[in-house]
């Protein structure tokens, strides 16, 4: 029996027991009831001794710690006050502004349907309205430290695990965060969660309450323990039980719902902005995960249509920071008076995690002509990423040659044994050269004259039932014309994609190509009205469950999940539950570059280029830690910056003397 049923069953012999001995007595009772009376009692209460003792029992199974890691010891004691990145005497105040592309309509974390505002994160560092059981550390590769949860408890067979949340925890209306909160959380995830969420939370089986602070979890009997699950479970938004009661959790909502975390909605412009306040009484400030973080007043964030205006309104000073995604627009437009003073800052930040792919191309595996592998290597053959690098993108980048790119579980070189212990079962199932060629960068002339790969994406065409007919590629079979409609996210995009249109135009592959408004276009990708398009694939520093919703056959047949590719692979499946059953380095390690070559070997995306570094600018008005840790994991400028008073009159005097220049 588990320690919630055991609080059940005492609850349940109590008023059993009450009834025999009290309401039954006090109607009157036969010599012989009575003794059956007594009988009873006394039964029910060695039941229920045997019960408290073993509740007694399982309560010892749950030495909860301060934080928890797999992969590493965990870099901070019991005794830490807040973590190396922050200041922990940050001052409070000032407005700190950004942008976003786009538009919002929701915000609701719990569901994907329209387009969510920014802050309306089920997790990570855009969080901000909500709060987690943990909460990650930059500085180590896989440790979570408490949040809500001030004890972490989980099994040595990953099976089990527990939490046990603070006792201050409270609603942005003051109303206490409770153990029911993360209970009806969880049931309800599981439920009637989105599709990414249910995926993840596939293998979670029970969420019981044992105690007025403590809730435990555990997996499905046919399901094995893995690492990653409760960690996934523990950095997911908890949701207030009594608001969702009198609302509906299903449903998009413009309302902004109540939350508990460091930040609230102060007022918003559907489409336009949502400005955020800091919540000055916020429960977890003195938290040691949490020292130092979110020391704006307030946060805005600007949506635009075009980043071209967004560039523009950096310059003219109507927003602070922002993460430079263009090329063009790095090397050519924050040369300004502003930044030759010193007022306006271009850094580049070496990004000290994984960078995965930067908007590769992807196909939808639902089309026919693309299930052929012969066919999508044949593409992946024309495309010259070299080509587009230098003439649209000015050698910045880098090749995307891993979907672990920078990072210790990319591929390198051939199968090791572990990794061959993991495929070599499936040898008949994967391409050869999976086992015998190590898939690197594609040998380019940087000209788009790339003579004998596309000889060889000819022949493969030809293998697969294709040839030029009259300058049109032709399915021999059926004399219809092989086609692509591309779908990119952005106009930037569409244009860092001609070369590529271009190339396939050559060897008579018809093209049309858009760039709709962002949020047609999620509601395209996630719905499969596309053939090719794009994707910005970035991995956690220990990718699992999200692996599983963007790969794997479970989330393929779920609308609205991540695989827009829909790719069922029971290889990858394999693959990717090995990287969740890891239990160390070498397992983990074996399990992501196997999964890595195999998604290579079957092209299912056309790899493209990856980012160097953080591409940061802003004007020079914020304090920043000694230490750039935080910032080489990306934008964490939200979370450990603070308004610096005398940096910001700095700036405001440098531009008085350029206006009067």
């Amino acid at each position: 029996m588990s320690k919630g049923g055991d609080l059940e069953a005492v609850w349940l012999m109590t008023k059993i027991a009450r009834h025999f001995l009290f309401d039954r007595a006090a109607r009157g009772s036969s010599l012989v009831d009575s003794l059956n009376l007594h009988y009873r009692f006394f039964h029910c209460l060695i039941l229920l001794g045997s019960v408290l003792f073993s509740s007694a029992s399982l309560a010892d199974r749950y030495d909860y710690q301060h934080g928890v890691s797999y992969i590493e010891p965990l870099k901070y004691s019991a005794e830490f006050k807040h973590v190396e990145y922050v200041n922990p005497n940050a001052p409070k105040g000032g407005t700190l502004r950004f942008p976003e592309l786009g538009t919002f309509d929701n915000f609701n974390v719990m569901v994907d349907k329209g387009r969510r505002a920014f802050g309306s994160e089920l997790l990570g560092i855009r969080a901000i309205t909500t709060d987690s059981l943990i909460e990650p550390s930059y500085d180590e590769p896989a440790s979570f430290y408490g949040r809500l949860a001030d004890g972490i408890w989980i099994s040595d067979d990953y099976r089990e695990f527990a939490f046990r949340i603070r006792e201050n925890a409270k609603w942005h209306d003051g109303t206490p965060l409770t153990i029911d909160d993360v209970v009806f959380t969880f049931r309800h995830y599981k439920e009637k969660g989105n599709a990414g969420i249910r995926t993840a939370l596939a293998d979670l089986d029970r969420v019981e309450k044992i105690g007025e602070r403590e809730v435990y979890f555990s997996v499905k009997k046919d399901s094995e323990g893995t690492p990653v699950l409760p960690f996934a479970v523990g950095t997911f938004a908890i949701q207030s039980q009594a608001y969702w009661a009198v609302n509906d959790p299903t449903k998009t909502t413009i309302v902004p719902p109540l939350g508990s975390g460091p930040y609230k909605v102060k007022e918003f412009v559907l489409g336009r902005y949502v400005l955020y306040e800091r919540v000055d009484d916020y429960w977890g400030r003195e938290v040691p995960i949490m020292k130092g973080r979110h020391n704006f007043q307030y946060l805005k964030c600007d949506y635009f249509r075009d980043e071209s205006i967004m560039v523009e309104s950096i310059k003219a000073d109507v927003i602070d920071v922002r993460h430079e995604s263009v090329s063009k627009q790095w090397m050519t437009q924050y040369f300004f008076p502003a930044q030759e003073r010193g007022l306006f800052k271009r850094e580049l930040v070496y990004l000290d995690r994984p960078w995965g792919m930067w908007w590769p191309i992807i196909w939808n595996l639902e089309e026919e002509k693309f299930q052929d592998i012969r066919v999508r290597e044949a593409l992946w053959l024309v495309h010259d990423y070299k080509w587009a690098n230098r003439v649209l993108m000015y050698d910045f980048y880098e090749y995307a040659s891993s979907y672990f790119y920078n990072s210790p579980m990319a591929h390198e070189g051939l199968p090791s044994d572990k990794e061959l212990e993991l495929l070599l079962p499936f040898k008949d199932e994967l391409p050869e050269r999976v086992f015998t060629q190590e898939w690197i960068e594609p040998d380019t002339d940087g000209f788009g004259q790339n003579r004998e790969r596309i000889a060889r994406a000819l022949e493969l065409f030809a293998e697969a039932g294709y040839s030029i007919i009259d300058g049109v590629m032709t399915n021999q079979e059926t004399g219809e014309p092989f086609t692509i409609d591309f779908i990119f996210v952005s106009s930037f995009n569409l244009r860092k994609g001609m070369p590529f249109i271009e190339a396939l135009n050559r060897i008579g592959i018809e093209t049309t190509a858009r760039s709709p408004e962002v949020s047609n276009w999620i509601y395209r990708m996630q719905s499969g009205k596309f053939e090719g398009g794009d994707a910005l694939y970035i991995p956690n520093n220990t990718p699992g469950l999200a692996l599983r919703n963007w790969f794997s056959s479970r989330s393929a047949d779920l609308p609205l999940s991540q695989n827009w590719m829909n790719i069922r692979n029971p290889v990858v499946d394999f693959l990717i539950d090995r990287v969740m059953q890891a239990r160390n380095r070498e397992d983990f390690y074996a399990a992501t570059r196997a999964l890595d070559r195999v998604l290579l070997w079957n092209f299912y995306w056309v790899p493209d280029h990856a980012m160097p570094g953080y591409r940061l600018v802003h004007w020079d008005r914020f304090g920043q830690p000694d230490s750039d840790i935080a910032l080489t994991q990306g934008e964490t400028w939200l979370d450990t910056w603070w308004w610096d008073e005398e940096k910001a009159k700095r700036v405001e005097v440098g531009m008085q003397q350029l206006g009067s220049d």
